[in-house]
């Protein structure tokens, strides 16, 4: 009996000829494209690095004998006189749940074929990106300027409160500045239609990181701000 040699086919030979044919033949049992592979792999390593901070931190706080500065206080505006808790940190959680949305709606344009809207989504990710950015340059410039809070040292309690905050947050900007300019330029290319013939599959392998950079920040923001 024939051997099949098609990729798709199922082998026919039976005992170990047939599986050696079938390892022969590089049967694929998931259709994952290998760039997608590869960003759910970076994913993963990146989990497990923010999984790591986050449980230090959690380890940190408990086990810190001065008063853990309250975030409600920390993190307040003061405008036109009037105390407002956590409302720069409730915009830029917003500006983030928002560009998952308009990220998600980038790649069901590019599976649709529609280029256009396609890249004005993913550019309005990056610009709700940028945002984000400038505002937590914002709330930096304002916690070490204003409340005197440095890596090493915190005039309002626990020492390792700013170090805490100054890594994971910095750490986290860093992956939003880095998502902004990788968009950026997946838009660029989609719009002068390098990937034409490759198919749009990039959208939606940028699309795991943003979504991924921004389901972090709702750890970051339960974790830092919430508790």
């Amino acid at each position: 009996m024939s051997i099949e040699t098609d990729k798709n086919a199922t082998y026919t030979e039976p005992g170990v000829a047939g599986v050696v044919s079938d390892w022969a033949a590089d049967k694929q049992a998931f259709d994952m494209p290998w760039g997608k592979l590869m960003m759910w792999i970076f994913l993963l390593s990146d989990t497990f690095i923010f999984s790591v901070f986050l449980t230090s931190y959690m380890t940190v706080r408990i086990s810190a004998t001065d008063a853990w500065p309250n975030a409600s206080e920390v993190f307040a505006l003061e405008i036109a006189g009037v105390h407002l808790p956590l409302l720069l940190i409730a915009i830029m959680t917003f500006i983030l749940i928002t560009s998952s949305g308009t990220m998600a709606m980038a790649v069901n344009c590019a599976y649709r074929g529609d280029k256009k809207k396609a890249v004005t989504f993913i550019v309005l990710t990056a610009l709700f990106g940028a945002s984000f950015v400038g505002m937590q340059a914002f709330e930096w410039t304002k916690l070490i300027t204003e409340e005197g809070i440095r890596p090493w040292g915190n005039p309002l309690g626990a020492a390792q409160f700013g170090s805490s905050f100054f890594m994971i947050t910095g750490f986290h900007g860093l992956h939003v500045t880095g998502g902004v300019i990788y968009l950026l330029w997946v838009a660029r290319r989609v719009s002068t239609g390098y990937y034409d013939g490759k198919g749009l599959e990039i959208v939606e392998i940028a699309g795991l990181y943003w979504h991924f950079v921004d389901l972090v920040w709702v750890f970051i923001f339960a974790f830092f701000y919430l508790w």
